[in-house]
């Protein structure tokens, strides 16, 4: 059912014009059950098993081969490589893990424009305090809901891989920390009917965006973001009397998503290389706290199709 809030009407799912797809809205109410291990995931709350790799000092000097072998074999067995080189990549090496990938997607977006080198390579730098603004959030202290990256884009423009590098980790104790949550354990969670629901549920006036939940083989492929305290958009493609399950689905989705049992994190240390297949992990980030400038933490990134 469209769900607004605990204190608010719900209003049943409206039937397009034309005999289109059910939509609706969705709004976490204050009850949800999502709402209290979230804010514990977030705030730092939960030990996360640490999924750092193993050192492979040798492989930051080494032969290109040696360190796209590894990020291979790491990202063919668990979807995730994770390596622990002695110092960073220079921006050669580092840049060449997208066409060894794929694709390195250009940052063309202007709210990001001062943190971007050589167009595909975005400088993550925790410089700014809390804020709401969302396009400043990636380099704030704020924490950032689980999501799939650009669960809102058409599945061909979604980055496969998300490509980070450590070159200072802020903060030992109070720097922020990368969550990761495996879809297949999510998918485990959720009921045969609610993974039915989903997979004919998508975001509204987005074209070409792929349903909630998709089959990929034999296992299932979650575009979806938390959208914290605002309102998401839904279309449904399917029995209109079955569009009202929609909301109790997206609630059984996000509990599942923030299940702290099988929660992974990321220690940041100089030096560490992640790359994160984004149709396995669901991935977001804990709070962290303002520290003088010598202390902040800086990653790089790049998103590759």
């Amino acid at each position: 059912m469209e769900h607004r809030s605990a204190l608010s009407p719900v209003r049943p799912p409206v039937r397009s014009a034309g005999d289109g797809p059910a939509h609706g809205t969705f709004l976490a109410g204050p009850t949800d059950p999502h709402l209290a291990p979230r804010e514990r995931l977030l705030g730092n709350g939960v030990p996360l098993a640490d999924v750092t790799g193993r050192p492979r000092p040798d492989l930051a000097a080494g032969p290109h081969d040696a360190l796209h072998e590894e990020v291979s074999e790491q990202l063919w067995s668990r979807g995730l490589a994770a390596i622990q080189l002695d110092e960073p990549l220079t921006d050669d090496r580092f840049t060449a893990l997208g066409p060894f990938l794929g694709t390195a997607m250009p940052e063309r977006d202007p709210a990001v424009a001062p943190y971007v080198e050589r167009e595909v390579i975005l400088n993550l730098r925790s410089e700014h305090a809390r804020t709401d603004d969302v396009s400043l959030q990636p380099f704030a202290v704020n924490p950032l809901s689980l999501h799939t990256e650009s669960s809102g884009a058409p599945v061909d423009t979604q980055p496969r891989y998300i490509v980070l590098m450590c070159l200072a980790p802020g903060d030992a104790a109070q720097g922020a920390r990368t969550v990761l949550v495996p879809m297949r354990e999510v998918a485990r969670r959720l009921s045969p009917e609610t993974l039915a629901v989903l997979s004919r549920t998508r975001y509204r006036d987005r074209t070409g965006v792929p349903t909630i939940a998709r089959q990929v083989g034999d296992r299932w492929v979650f575009s979806f973001r938390d959208f914290l305290a605002d309102e998401l958009r839904w279309s449904y493609e399917g029995p209109e009397e079955e569009a009202t399950a929609v909301g109790d689905a997206l609630r059984e989705l996000l509990a599942a998503m923030y299940a702290p049992e099988h929660a992974q994190g990321l220690q940041w240390r100089r030096g560490l290389l992640v790359v994160i297949d984004n149709t396995y992990f669901f991935h977001g980030r804990t709070s962290g706290s303002a520290t003088p400038e010598a202390r902040l933490r800086h990653l790089k990134r790049l998103r590759v199709v």
